[in-house]
């Protein structure tokens, strides 16, 4: 499944990406066409007895993560890549694996989630880009 954490871009993006997989996105503050109309600005998702809140802006948290009992909260909007755990909380950013933002890393996140377990890591899109042009 791809969770996409706002700023898809375009239809043609959403529609590339739901030809890989599953995806569960959220409206971003640039998504402002009307094909992004129907995202959700916020979103929870659940994979077995763990929950997943999804938001664009981190800044715009609206619950409380720990008493509604999160496994982790993934954002976007700043673009930069970020893990962190937050009492028992992991937070991820997986920063932008669009075009460059900034001076920001090419990125995507990988959350693993198990019984009992819920892990992340950043993948630097850059390394696979330069290893194909070699």
């Amino acid at each position: 499944m791809i969770i996409h954490c706002g700023d898809v871009g375009d239809a043609t993006v959403f529609e590339e990406l739901r030809a890989l997989a599953p995806v569960q996105a959220i409206r971003g503050n640039n998504d402002r066409d009307t094909w992004a109309r129907n995202l959700p600005t916020r979103e929870l998702l659940k994979h077995g007895s763990q929950s997943i809140y999804v938001i664009h802006n981190l800044a715009e948290l609206d619950i409380d993560h720990e008493a509604t009992g999160v496994t982790a909260v993934v954002s976007g909007h700043s673009h930069k890549p970020l893990i962190e755990k937050r009492d028992a909380v992991l937070f991820v950013n997986p920063g932008s694996a669009g075009p460059r933002r900034f001076k920001l890393p090419v990125t995507i996140g990988e959350l693993v989630l198990g019984p009992g377990r819920c892990e992340a890591k950043i993948i630097s899109l850059e390394t696979h880009q330069s290893a194909r042009r070699g």
